[in-house]
């Protein structure tokens, strides 16, 4: 069937996808949540099982835009949008303005792009509000634009490919909840949710505190800081010092990073289990091993082959979801050995690409 989107509800779909890991190979299914209204901020997340078009009906050419490749999160999403474009038969350039410093960079490459004949962009903001102007402009042309992880405030957009760190959040603290409910002795959580004042951070923020309230868990008050290892080992300790009766440490992927080494060296595995409330290769491979508890994934590679088929689908004037995100899911020991890696995670080794042609 040439045009296999699937709106059904999927209350069973993400327990399927994930429990078949020899189905790896092919990525949809995939359990996913729309937002109805699109774009709405307090939109209602509607459960439903994503499928990709089959074959596009021509090479379309489509630039996509990121803040940088830095990271593994960024190569993550990179190898999505790789993938689908072999997958559906696009033409796929990619340009990365090298930092969130640069949004100048990140408006002239998209606008090099436009100039240069792209059908369709897909854009990793550097800024929520930013790009707005250039949205409009590319809007006129009657080129699609698909935002994708970041969010761009512009109601000029096609269609959004991403999930809410509020979600993120929220996810990391029920899981502590269901583990610790109303009734049951009173546990201690340090909370590391980041720099302060980042929209990302005070999301994930409000998620995790409305999360678990109500429950046994009792969260310390949050420690903002740096994302780099240093500040959040140094928050870490800290907080350990002052609060030994501590259960657990929640905070960003980097906090659950820098915090095993510190676990195991004071004899406290076990004593206090780490969280993090997105997922890196550093924290997958630290539930893997035992270290680290447990964390949500917002499928990343996911979101960019999703973006990828929203641009084609729009491109051809088909029916396309125009706000949806995967379904973001808890990993840990229970099932972190069935979770197919390449749809959260880049491969191991991956190298960027930067064309497919």
């Amino acid at each position: 069937m040439k045009n296999r989107i699937a709106l059904t509800l999927a209350s069973s779909a993400l327990a399927l996808t994930l429990a078949t890991p020899a189905l790896a190979e092919a990525w949809y299914p995939y359990p996913a949540q729309a937002v109805e209204p699109a774009f709405s901020a307090d939109g209602k997340a509607v459960d439903m099982s994503y499928s990709p078009l089959e074959k596009a009906e021509k090479p379309w050419n489509i630039c996509v835009s990121f803040p940088h490749m830095k990271d593994a999160y960024w190569l993550g999403v990179d190898y999505g949008v790789a993938e689908e474009a072999k997958d559906l038969g696009v033409k796929m350039n990619l340009v990365e303005a090298g930092g969130y410093t640069e949004l100048s960079k990140q408006i002239s490459q998209i606008e090099d792009c436009v100039a240069g004949g792209a059908q369709a962009v897909v854009i990793g903001a550097i800024s929520f509000d930013g790009l707005n102007n250039l949205v409009s402009e590319i809007k006129k042309k009657n080129i699609p634009v698909i935002d994708v992880i970041n969010g761009i405030s512009s109601p000029d957009v096609t269609a959004k490919s991403l999930v809410s760190f509020y979600t993120m959040g929220f996810e990391t603290g029920s899981y502590l909840a269901k583990k610790h409910p109303a009734g049951s002795e009173e546990v201690k959580v340090g909370w590391f949710p980041g720099p302060a004042g980042a929209g990302w951070v005070e999301a994930a923020n409000k998620g995790f505190l409305e999360a678990i309230k109500g429950s046994a868990v009792k969260a310390l008050e949050p420690k903002y800081g740096d994302t780099g290892k240093e500040a959040q080992l140094k928050l870490v300790e800290d907080v350990l010092q002052a609060e030994p009766d501590i259960r657990y440490v929640a905070g960003t992927a980097v906090t659950a990073e820098a915090a095993q080494g510190l676990i195991r060296e004071r004899g406290l595995k076990g004593k206090v289990d780490l969280l993090a409330f997105y997922m890196t290769p550093g924290v997958y491979e630290g539930i893997k091993r035992g270290f680290i508890l447990a964390a949500p994934a917002d499928s990343m590679v996911v979101q960019g082959r999703i973006a990828i088929d929203q641009a084609v689908r729009a491109l051809e004037g088909k029916e396309f979801v125009k706000h949806v995100g995967p379904k973001i899911f808890v990993v840990d020991p229970s099932n972190v050995k069935t979770v197919p890696q390449t749809n959260i995670l880049p491969p191991d080794g991956y190298k960027p690409v930067f064309s497919v042609n």
